[in-house]
Parts: structure tokens; sequence; C-alpha cells
């Protein structure tokens, strides 16, 4: 992580979607490239993500371990991580490919270099794949206003609000 572009912002979004799904009943999976080499996922991101399956992988996609770890009944999903180039970008072509409907958190994502970032990001789009911004999906997640839920949202919105703000200062 010390070498991604933008690394504080990034891991404020996961933590913030990792928080989102908790609260909202959505399941979260870790993936892991390599740790032996590239080292763990960093604590500020496992911290919030204390109910999540966790693997290891050495293939770039993790695809293929996510559909053997993990049981569900949904159609979506929602990635974040990096590198947006390579492991991003292979999983969520392998999934859509799989038949899921594959979202790429923009906010929630990067590379060691940013135009590499960028340039996966287009690539996505152009397969059909959404990049939606971390609050826009949590919201999707949510649905509607009006509830404990919605409130419980709102006050972590907040906080992720004031935390953007802090880091653009």
């Amino acid at each position: 992580m010390p070498t991604i572009a933008n690394a504080a912002d990034i891991v404020s979004s996961m933590n913030f979607l990792q928080q989102s799904a908790g609260i909202l009943g959505v399941p979260t999976v870790i993936s892991e490239q390599y740790p032996q080499g590239l080292g763990s996922t960093v604590p500020q991101v496992r911290s919030c993500s204390e109910n999540a399956v966790v693997f290891e992988k050495v293939r770039f996609s993790a695809a293929l371990e996510f559909q053997q770890h993990v049981e569900l009944e949904r159609h979506q999903v929602v990635i974040v991580g990096i590198e947006t180039h390579v492991c991003v970008l292979q999983t969520a072509f392998e999934l859509k490919a799989a038949g899921y409907e594959v979202f790429v958190v923009q906010d929630a994502v990067s590379s060691r270099h940013p135009a590499d970032a960028r340039g996966a990001l287009q690539r996505l789009r152009q397969h059909g794949i959404s990049t939606p911004v971390s609050e826009s999906v949590t919201f999707e997640w949510c649905e509607r206003a009006g509830t404990d839920l919605f409130r419980q949202i709102s006050k972590l919105v907040r906080g992720f609000s004031e935390a953007r703000r802090g880091s653009e200062s």
C-alpha cells in the first residue's frame, strides 16, 4: 500500500464500504495477492472487516477463488482494491464473463501510477462494467431513507465526508 497513489483516500473509501456493508448485511470477501511476498491486507482495512471471508491467491484475478470460497445467492459483485490495472481489472473481467453484474468502485481502487488506474477504469467502462463512487454504492445498498439502517448509514456518510474534506485540504 505504501507505493499506491492516493493510498490514504483509497483505504478510507474501502473502510467506508466495509462499514456500510456490515451495517446493511452485505457479505464481504478479502483476497490477498501472495501475502508472503507482498504483505497481508493493511490493518486499517482488515479492522473494518471482521466478518469477511479471507483467502490468499497467486493468480492476478480473484474470480476463481471467489467462486470457490463464496456461496452467494447474489448476482452482483462490488470490487475495491489494488492494483486497478492488474488484479482488479482481471477479476472484474472474469466475474463478468461468469455472469455476474460487476461494479468497480472508482474511489476505492488505485495503482502505483494514477495513469494506470485511469486507463483500467476506462477499459472497464468500455466493457460494460460500471464504476460508481463508494457513496453511491452505499445508498444503493441502503435503498431507502427513514429507517434505522438509513440513520446509521447517514452517520457513517457524514464521517466519511468529513474525512474526505480533511484529506483535500
